[in-house]
């Protein structure tokens, strides 16, 4: 079992997005923290974001790859870009993510390219709206991903044939 368990984490890549220093007031001073937002993904249209709180940076890594993995999502794709135009909404953020002619690439900022990267797209164009809190901008991405779909899926929740959908 723990062969399988290690051929399974060893598929998926992991990529720290941000790493915050925060701090809590309590009664006898300030307690420190770290905050990390990680990303995992196989390349392949899967992909997770996670956020780790612990006293120490390895640990908070640790927590937010372990959360990540439970928040995993398949990405609908067209070839090596996205079927179509979408933005994603988290809180303040706005993600625009548009497809892309083969051999563009991943032209994003900050958070948005690490989660595109991960996810396995390789031709996309992406810009930030309003925000650019990594938290927000990050999610933000994730629902926009979340909200693709190809003809075949949208053919399927109508109940016909890819065909009448085109036609």
């Amino acid at each position: 079992m723990a062969y399988r368990q290690n051929q399974a984490e060893q598929e998926f890549k992991e990529q720290l997005i941000s790493l915050n220093r925060v701090s809590k007031t309590v009664k006898g001073g300030r307690i420190a923290r770290f905050a990390a937002i990680m990303a995992v993904g196989d390349g392949k249209g899967r992909i997770g974001v996670g956020l780790g709180k612990a006293a120490e940076v390895p640990e908070a890594i640790r927590k937010g790859i372990e959360d990540a993995k439970k928040n995993m999502i398949t990405v609908s794709m067209k070839g090596n870009t996205i079927p179509h135009e979408v933005i994603g909404v988290y809180g303040a953020g706005r993600v625009l993510l548009k497809p892309a002619k083969q051999g563009t690439g991943i032209i994003a900022g900050g958070g948005v390219r690490f989660v595109l990267e991960l996810a396995g797209i390789k031709n996309v164009r992406a810009k930030c709206l309003r925000s650019n809190n990594p938290a927000n901008v990050v999610k933000a991405t994730v629902e926009g991903l979340k909200a693709l779909r190809c003809s075949d899926e949208v053919a399927k929740t109508r109940d016909i044939d890819v065909e009448a959908l085109r036609g």
